[in-house]
């Protein structure tokens, strides 16, 4: 291995495990008014996102994150029309969205406008002209706020947001009282997703502890994960709900909704991969049905120090 710390990009994956990643060119680094960015083409994956010096997503297996995020909450909703996304800046959360014909309005807050404006230049095949859509609706502002000076309801809100560091622009929106919020926010039959980290079996604390304060506020509360190479491993979700549950989806219903909604760029999920995302291995289920901390305002979650 080529010993130049300039040809290698290190995402730290925990406090023990960093993971190497050739550069072929740095495309773009600066700061924002709220944290670092950079574009960085690789060897293996292509372009990257990096925030933080996090990874948050690649060219090569981007569709595997924002389809596990998105697609399995949609297809769970028996019509969802109107979507909240919080973050979610390269424009690909909203992609998936939109390739649901039910969806007739979908709003992204994001408080990073020039992280937005970033993807857009560098990596365009993320979003695929979803910003452009008629249906989108993108406002530069805190999630948290706007959903709790909003009215409106929606009947999916999908999180999809860097995990928590201090000072991070994120944190406050893993917490108890955000989730009571987004509860508010969800109509009857109302469902949230959130990226919840890493499911690594040594690296479970944002997964647990997401999951445990999900369930504090909504009685159905399904955590899932699938490999995500470019960020190291298995990677953790959670689905929640005050009156739908996606386990109870068949193979078969699955497929069927997929096919009504004339989903047809799908490369990851249809009707057996979403068996297999809930389909949690015996070590993973026995952790997660563990008590685990509490994520509250006065009590936040911090993976990373800023």
């Amino acid at each position: 291995m080529d010993s130049d710390p300039d040809k290698w990009f290190q995402d730290r994956i925990s406090q023990n495990l960093i993971q190497l990643h050739s550069i072929e060119e740095v495309l773009y680094t600066g700061r924002t008014k709220f944290q670092a960015i950079e574009i960085i083409r690789s060897g293996s994956y292509g372009k990257l996102l990096v925030l933080d010096d996090k990874i948050q997503s690649s060219e090569v297996d981007e569709f595997v994150y924002h389809e596990a995020l998105v697609q399995p909450p949609m297809v769970t909703h028996p019509l969802p029309e109107t979507v909240f996304i919080a973050g979610g800046g390269e424009g690909a959360t909203l992609r998936e969205v939109l390739s649901h014909n039910t969806v007739k309005r979908a709003v992204m807050v994001d408080i990073d406008e020039e992280v937005i404006a970033i993807c857009k230049r560098f990596l365009p095949d993320h979003n695929r002209g979803s910003f452009q859509d008629k249906r989108a609706e993108v406002y530069y502002t805190d999630a948290r706020e706007y959903l709790a000076k909003g009215e409106d309801t929606f009947d999916i809100i999908i999180i999809d947001l860097p995990e928590p560091i201090e000072k991070g622009p994120a944190y406050l929106l893993y917490t108890r009282e955000f989730y009571q919020l987004v509860q508010r926010r969800l109509t009857a039959n109302g469902i949230i997703s959130v990226q919840a980290g890493s499911a690594a079996w040594t690296e479970l604390e944002n997964f647990t502890a997401v999951n445990h304060t999900l369930r504090s506020v909504f009685p159905i509360v399904c955590p899932y994960q699938t490999d995500i190479p470019s960020f190291g491993g298995p990677w953790g979700f959670c689905l929640a709900s005050s009156n739908l549950s996606p386990v109870l989806l068949s193979t078969n219903e699955v497929d069927s909704r997929i096919s009504t909604r004339s989903l047809n760029n799908l490369k990851f999920y249809d009707g057996l991969t979403h068996q297999g995302l809930f389909s949690l291995p015996k070590h993973l289920r026995n952790e997660l049905a563990k008590p685990g901390k509490l994520i509250t305002d006065d009590n936040p979650l911090y993976m990373y120090q800023s």
